[in-house]
């Protein structure tokens, strides 16, 4: 009988056995979300999450396959948000420099506020990045990089401020995006304390110094336009 038959739907046993299993994905999201969060990426287990989730190493790994897509998983609704945003941005006709200014003032201030499960993250990315040799597969989602496109909503607001020339065309939304991201994962392992506020400045610095010198070009030596307070 097909997954999407109405009989299946309407049997009582087949909707306790979807709710006992989404249950026991979202007590292993949950896991998973607090113990990246203390242990980091190399101290965490599958086992130590299905541990703390209270169900058997087997059943984490048959909602979950590896440790990559688990935290791809927990990483993901941080991130869709601001994927929305974005869209939403552009169907709105926003500029595109207010937009990309909040979108990584929002991704610094992610970072930090989940210094240790971003650290996680990142760790999971760069190990997985290494062992497939190649880009994300969009089509691929045991890949911790599609699961959490953080680079995303950069790369649709760069592409679209390029179109309108609101934005240098070079360097490409792909690099431009890949080089921001980058730079603010690596922070937050390397400068876990760092405060959201400087963390932004210094990538608005770096996005807008490619891709509209001018918004620095025109301000005083000692200015800095994209310091914020709070």
């Amino acid at each position: 009988m097909a997954a999407s038959d109405p009989a299946e739907a309407d049997d009582p046993r087949a909707r306790a056995a979807r709710t006992k299993r989404d249950r026991t994905r979202r007590a292993l999201l949950d896991a998973a979300d607090a113990t990246f969060g203390s242990r980091g990426w190399a101290d965490t287990r599958m086992e130590d999450v299905a541990a703390a989730a209270g169900v058997s190493a087997a059943t984490a790994y048959n909602h979950f396959p590896s440790k990559h897509v688990l935290v791809g998983w927990v990483y993901r609704p941080l991130i869709l948000p601001l994927v929305w945003e974005a869209e939403r941005d552009i169907a709105a006709g926003r500029p595109v420099v207010d937009a990309l200014i909040d979108q990584v003032t929002a991704l610094a201030r992610i970072s930090h506020r989940y210094r240790r499960l971003t650290a996680s993250f990142w760790s999971a990315v760069e190990e997985y990045t290494i062992k497939v040799s190649g880009p994300p597969d969009p089509d691929n989602d045991g890949d911790p990089r599609t699961l959490a496109p953080v680079p995303t909503p950069l790369r649709t607001l760069v592409e679209h401020g390029q179109r309108t020339d609101e934005l240098r065309p070079f360097p490409s939304a792909l690099d431009v995006s890949g080089m921001i991201v980058n730079l603010l994962l690596l922070r937050s392992i390397n400068r876990p304390d760092e405060p959201a506020e400087h963390t932004a400045e210094l990538l608005l610095t770096a996005l807008f110094g490619m891709l509209r010198p001018e918004l620095l070009a025109n301000t005083a030596a000692d200015e800095r336009p994209f310091r914020r307070t709070g």
